[in-house]
């Protein structure tokens, strides 16, 4: 098989924004490696299915591993795997805050790190964190600490990492969403989450994907956070 063709790591992979990113990237003829604990094998010979859960480190080292072995490189990453849970502060349990911190924070790490390793060796590759509006602009009504704790992490890494490897031919970027219409929100919350932007309404998956792909092709832009939130960052 050829390796001239690009590829892309996306991870939180079977649903909503990453089933999504997965059809972009193949519109755009890359070969894509898509991870979720619960992913089925795509019948796209270009579609590599990895299920297994991103926080473990072990499963990481097997999308990367089985990457290379099935397409001989490594070009982009695209960390959208997470958790949200909104309660209030005082209603998180341990167990929420271990189960979000280790997909948002170990999730990122594990896979990031073995990338960048791959992307160095060729002096070239893209990461993209999918982080959220809310880090940076917290929504009376919305209890959103520990997504604010992780993704505004996530904020922080990516400006760190497009400086240590800017010289290197590895770019970071992210793209913090507003609320985007996903099954992860049923249709009787609709109208009330699209309240929450500027524009009036919730954003689409289209929305993000069309944003991943811009830094994709923008090759003079690193350790950017691209706000995709209709609004709600400028003046919610």
């Amino acid at each position: 098989m050829s390796n001239s063709r690009k590829v892309a790591i996306i991870t939180g992979a079977s649903q909503g924004i990453g089933a999504g990113l997965v059809k972009a990237f193949r519109d755009r003829d890359y070969r894509v490696v898509a991870n979720s604990r619960s992913i089925k094998p795509s019948s796209d010979p270009d579609v590599l299915a990895v299920a297994g859960d991103i926080s473990d480190r072990a499963v990481a080292e097997r999308i990367v591993k089985e990457a290379l072995a099935r397409f001989g490189r490594i070009d982009t990453l695209v960390n959208n795997a997470g958790v949200f849970v909104a309660k209030p502060f005082t209603a998180y349990t341990v167990e929420d805050y271990a189960n979000i911190l280790a997909t948002n924070l170990n999730g990122f790490f594990h896979i990031t790190q073995l990338a960048v390793a791959e992307m160095e060796k060729q002096r070239s590759g893209h990461i993209v964190n999918i982080t959220t509006t809310l880090a940076e602009y917290a929504i009376d009504g919305v209890p959103s600490v520990l997504a604010s704790l992780t993704k505004g992490g996530l904020n922080a890494a990516t400006k760190s990492l497009a400086i240590e490897y800017a010289k290197r031919g590895v770019r970071v970027n992210a793209v913090a969403p507003g609320v985007i219409k996903t099954p992860m929100h049923g249709p009787e919350t609709h109208a009330a989450l699209a309240s929450l932007h500027p524009v009036g309404r919730m954003g689409e998956i289209s929305d993000i994907s069309d944003a991943v792909l811009f830094l994709e092709s923008a090759g003079f832009v690193t350790g950017e956070i691209l706000h995709v939130d209709g609004g709600q960052s400028a003046g919610h």
